[in-house]
Formats: C-alpha cells, structure tokens, sequence
C-alpha cells in the first residue's frame, strides 16, 4: 500500500506478521488520515488468512506522538480515535503497539488499546491532555488505571505526566523496553502472543485504600490550581470502579468533548502553538548560525551559575571566570552542590553528576576565556560596570565569538558599543532561576550580525529554553509589559486599593502572585535601582508614583529585609500591609489630590490587564515583538501570568473590541501625561 496525506499508512508483511507504518511526519500526529489508515489496516488483519498478529509502527522519529490539535477546536470528522481502538480491541488478532519516541495523547490511548506495547529504551509515553485543558477522550482515562491504579492514575493524568520508557515499564505500562531494533523486537513480541488477546479493557482496577485514592486526589488539586479539567479528569478517573467500562468510555468522551470546545482549552490550544512558533527561526534569526561547543560565564553568582548550570546540562563545556577566588569558589561549589542533590534525590545518575562536572573550569584567569565560542556577561545590572567588564571581554575572546550580556533592561548598543565588534554582541535575558526557567529573551542590537542573533537562538533551543526574538529597548519586552503592569497597579494604589487588595485580586484571576508580594519577594531594590538609572529622561510631568522609593528610602526592601509592603518575620510573611505602609499610601494620595475610594476586584484585573495590553500593542507595532503570540509566551513563561487565560493578548481577543477600545481609552486619560493609547489593531488580528 502506498503512502499519501489522504492514506499515511504504509502495510508491509513480515511472514506471518502485519506491520502498520504511520507516515505522517513530522510527529505521526493522529489526524483523519492516520485514523482511517490504521482501521482499513485492521480490517485487512482481520479477514487475513496469512497474518497472526500485528505491529502498529511510527515511520521516522516517533510513534504517535499526539493527536492533530488543529482538529479540535471544530467538529471531529469519522472515524473518532475511540472507533480505531475498538477495533483493535476486536479484531481477533493480537496487535502490538512499537514506540520509539514519543507516545502522547491519543498516540498513548492507542498503544493502550493495543495488546500489548513495546518500546525502544529512549521513548518517553503520557497523557498531557489536562495540560491542554482537556481530559483523554479515547479512554486514557479507564485502561491507564487499570495497570498502575486509581491514585497513580489520577497523579500522572493530571499532571500530563511523559514517563520515560523504563518508568513506564516499572508501572506496567509497557511489556517490552529494547536497545535493538525496535520493528523486530516488536514483531517477535507478537509471534510470542501466540494469537491471544491482551485487552487491557479487561483486567480490573487494582485494590486500594479510599485514604490513598483522596490523598492522590488533593495533591492533584493543590497542583492544579481546582482547574475545571482536573476536577473533570479525577471525576472520569474514578468512573473506573463506579461504571461498567462502556458506559465509562461514553461517559469519558461526553467530558472531553464538552472541555475541548471550552474557552480554556482554546487558550491552551493557542499558547501550545505559540510556544511552537517561539521555537522557529525568527525573521532576523534565519541565517545559520555559529558554531558553539564552549561557553564562558563571566560572574559566578546566583545568575551566572545558574546559566552555567543550564549550558552544562545541554552537553556544554563551561568555563566560568569571576575576578574574586572567594567568590569563584562559591560558585563553583554551587554548581557542585546542585548535582549532588540531584543524583541524592535520584533525578540524576552519579556518571552523568561526574561528566557534568568535568566539562566546568572555574578561574579567576581570563586568558581561559580563548576556547569560548560564546562569552555570556552575568554582572551586577549597571551600565557602568558591564560596559567595564565588555572591554575586558574583547581583550580576550577570540575572533567570532558570540558575546552577550544577561541584562533585563539596559541598551545592548550602549553595551556592544564598548567592544571593537558590536556585530557580535546581543542579549540574552534570562531569567531567575537560570537552569529552571523556560524562558530566554533574545536581545538584537541595532548592529547584531544576523548569524550571531542566529546563534543566541540556537543557544536557547539546545538550552531547551523557550527562546524569543527581542527588539533592543527598555525592558524588551516582559520587563516592559511588566512595568506598565506594576505601573497601573501602583496608580490604584493612590486611587484607593491596599497592595493586598491588588495582590489578591491579581492572584484570583490567576497570576501566581501579586505585583507587591513579587516585589517583596524578589527585593524592592531591584526596581527602585532601575528607576534611578531613568530618572534624567522622566517627564516631571508624568504620573508617577513614589511608594517604592519612600519604601527603599526606609530600609524596606522586601523579604530579605524583614520589610517591604508586608513585614516578614522569622519565616512568616503578612499578607495584610501595616499602618507604616497605609500611611505612606494614603499620603501619596492626598498628595495627588485623590479622593480615595474601594476598587473592586474586577476592577483591579481588568485596570491591569489593560494596561498590559496597550503596552503589548505600542512593542508590536515597534517591532521589539516580532509575534504577537510572543508577547503571549514571554508573560505566561517568565511572569506568572495564567496559562489558561491563553496570554494577554489573547485575552484581548476574547474582548468585545468596541468595549475594550472604550476601556482603554479611559484607562489612558486616567494615566497622567505621558501615556499613550496604542494603535491595537495589529495586536487583534490573528
């Protein structure tokens, strides 16, 4: 049988074994074609006189490794994944599922409608679907625990868990994990069936204790925030000991069909393509770019080991210089100690600990600078003291090397300005923790060579950061949105709002936290420093807000102070401010001539999220946002906004224009001078 996009299904006969390919590339994605193939392919096992059994197989890199996401904002064609598993289930034939991979999602719900599931030692299988804001529709829901349990069940659909093979196979998901050549060992499992049938729909749910199950399900929860589809996903979980399984799978389906065409699922749906396009080559980044195998940190910090760290863990050599031995040890002992816990908490095996740690130099000598194939500045953040350290670095890098500088906020052109070779310098903003967090802005000067942007991306993908394109300008583009962000927030501060007024409404609507408890946590210092370094080009007649400053100016500098908005003692923070802060607030009211009134928490969510959207609007149009959907993934990876609100941006969407027009009107007269109603057309278009 020949392949094509309306039949990706290839049969080939090995004796007395029928192999199914899926030739869908890239990823064997299960759209309509794929579902079809396969039931035409089991159709033909079935009435064969020849074939015993048979093997489903993914052509290329990966098995199944998700459904067609595209398919289900929109009504599901014929045949629907359940219709293909059933039958498999059927047919009086064993059929094996081969994974090699990636088997997610209804890859996954197939391979457990299989008799049995072989895979190659590398392959990774799940159910992300809740993650998605779904549940598994094709009956991921009812087979799943019938291998591992309601509990284990609930923790890893929940929580869209991948299992590595091996895991996999521990928890009797998988009967087979192979280092050889996954087709054979798949078609010799199916000859040792000998003709049986091994439908997992027809085992039991293990026994467990009620304590258990509900302990499986309040951690769930807690993790999931109470979403919809957790709720959803426990409820059709335990359907399994409570219904007979066809009226479960029924009952399954109804559930997931519902969630599909749900507004969070279409948030999710929107941020999972965002993040994909964040991933592709940017329109400046298209050239190809360097080579790298070693990259020098300079600034042996929290922030510079941590990138350190991260490089280490893409398979980098590391060579991190600081000018001080103290503080070059302490860092180099930081990044030891993280990989001791890691092997102590078993996440990291003790050979792949010692490999890490022998690709690290840690010297204070900048001629070990030479071998860099890309040289990352960590430095405290002032222009002075980077534009010191850059002159330094262009002493000692070699020629075509990569440099760049982790600043959040400060010109890149002024930085590179202070090389010999500003075409090879650009920024790359990452964000605290440095090996945890996702997200990478990706920084262009006005001189940045095309193939050295080029390379600061690639950096992120090999990272596995989710690297975005960045115009040079203030803030680039999350510390600028967060900025107008906090900005409103503090006017509704001498509007009215307490901080924790504002910090609660916030965290309602779904930011992990608060603005002020943001600050708090990470140092008022912080902001109060990069407000200074703008305070010769503020407008005086600009509407700004000085809490902060007077905060600073009192030694309130947030936890690590005792002190900020909130008092924080021995380990316990307030979530209500003191009359010290009341007081500063309610005088910086009447120094505006402010009637103070309550704002409600719609009010505060929509103020702020209003003001983010304008600001998004003025970065798009400017071009430091190259994508709209960027703006999306930079606010949800590195600022706490919810996924399941899909971005701001795509809440804007959401928004009767003719009133979100109105509203920010309003929201810039009542800004102060100096604010500016963005032209938010090209933030709407899709």
């Amino acid at each position: 049988m020949n392949t094509s996009p309306s039949n990706p299904i290839q049969l080939v006969a090995a004796h007395d074994v029928l192999v199914i390919e899926i030739h869908n590339p890239p990823i064997n994605a299960g759209t309509l074609g794929v579902r079809q193939g396969i039931l035409d392919a089991i159709e033909q096992l079935s009435r064969s006189t020849v074939w015993r059994a048979g093997v489903i197989i993914g052509a290329g890199s990966t098995f199944i490794a998700g459904s067609d996401l595209k398919e289900f904002g929109q009504p599901l064609e014929n045949p629907q994944l359940p219709a293909v598993i059933a039958a498999i289930e059927q047919c009086a034939k064993p059929v094996v599922a081969a994974i090699h991979g990636a088997a997610l999602g209804g890859g996954f719900e197939l391979a457990l409608g299989c008799d049995a599931r072989v895979a190659d030692v590398r392959a990774v299988v799940g159910l992300p679907e809740v993650t998605l804001g779904m549940i598994p529709g094709a009956g991921g829901t009812q087979r799943l625990p019938r291998r591992v349990g309601l509990a284990k069940a609930i923790e890893l659909i929940c929580a869209g868990t991948r299992l590595p093979a091996r895991q996999a196979l521990d928890l009797g998901l998988l009967d087979q994990v192979v280092d050889t050549d996954l087709r054979t060992a798949a078609v010799e499992f199916a000859r040792t069936l000998k003709g049986r049938k091994r439908r997992l729909a027809d085992e039991n749910v293990p026994a467990e204790t009620a304590e258990h199950i509900i302990q499986a399900e309040q951690a769930a929860l807690r993790a999931g925030r109470n979403r919809p589809p957790v709720r959803a996903a426990i409820k059709t979980i335990k359907t399994a000991i409570t219904l007979p399984l066809d009226e479960a799978l029924l009952a399954e389906r109804k559930t997931f069909n519902t969630l599909r065409l749900g507004p969070e699922a279409h948030a999710l749906r929107h941020l999972f393509f965002a993040e994909r396009n964040a991933m592709k080559p940017a329109v400046r980044a298209s050239a190809t770019p360097r080579s790298f195998q070693v990259v020098a940190v300079i600034g042996s910090g929290t922030m510079g080991t941590g990138i350190a760290i991260a490089a280490l863990d893409a398979g980098l050599s590391v060579v991190l210089i600081d000018q001080e031995d103290d503080a070059l040890e302490r860092g180099r002992q930081r990044v030891l100690d993280h990989y001791k816990k890691r092997v102590a908490h078993g996440r990291l095996k003790t050979t792949e600990a010692a490999s890490h740690e022998a690709r690290l130099l840690a010297t204070t000598d900048w001629s070990r600078l030479g071998p860099a194939d890309i040289v990352i500045e960590a430095v405290f953040e002032e222009l002075a003291v980077k534009q010191a350290v850059f002159r330094k670095i262009d002493g000692h890098a070699k020629v075509g090397a990569v440099l760049a500088t982790n600043t959040s906020y400060l010109d890149i052109d002024a930085i590179a300005a202070s090389t010999t070779r500003p075409q090879d310098v650009l920024g790359l903003h990452f964000f605290s923790p440095a090996n945890v967090m996702k997200l990478l802005e990706v920084v262009r000067g006005e001189k940045t060579a095309t193939d050295a942007f080029a390379t600061g991306m690639a950096l992120g993908r090999q990272l596995k950061k989710m690297a975005v394109p960045c115009g040079n300008a203030f803030g680039f583009i999350g510390n600028r949105l967060y900025d107008a962000y906090r900005r409103q927030c503090e006017f509704m501060l001498e509007d009215g709002a307490w901080p924790e007024e504002v910090d609660q409404a916030l965290q309602e609507f779904g930011f992990a936290m608060g603005p002020f408890s943001v600050a708090d946590l990470s140092g008022l210092d912080i902001a109060w420093r990069m407000r200074r370094a703008r305070a010769t080009t503020r407008d005086p007649r600009e509407r700004y807000v000085d809490i902060l400053d007077l905060l600073c100016e009192q030694g309130r500098l947030g936890r690590k102070s005792g002190a900020g908005y909130y008092l924080h003692t021995d380990d316990v923070s307030s979530t209500v401010t003191d009359s010290a802060v009341r007081g500063l607030i309610e005088s910086a009211s009447a120094r505006r001539g402010i009637v103070r009134r309550t704002l409600s928490a719609a009010e505060i969510q929509r103020r702020a999220l209003l003001a983010i959207v304008n600001e998004a609007a003025h970065l798009l149009f400017e071009g430091v946002a190259e994508r709209a959907s960027d703006i999306d993934v930079v606010l949800v990876h590195g600022y706490g906004f919810p996924r399941w609100e899909g971005g701001p941006v795509f809440w804007a969407r959401r928004q009767p224009r003719a009133e979100l027009l109105e509203d920010l009107t309003s929201l810039v007269q009542t800004s102060g001078h100096g604010a500016r109603l963005a032209d938010i057309s090209c933030l709407l278009e899709h």
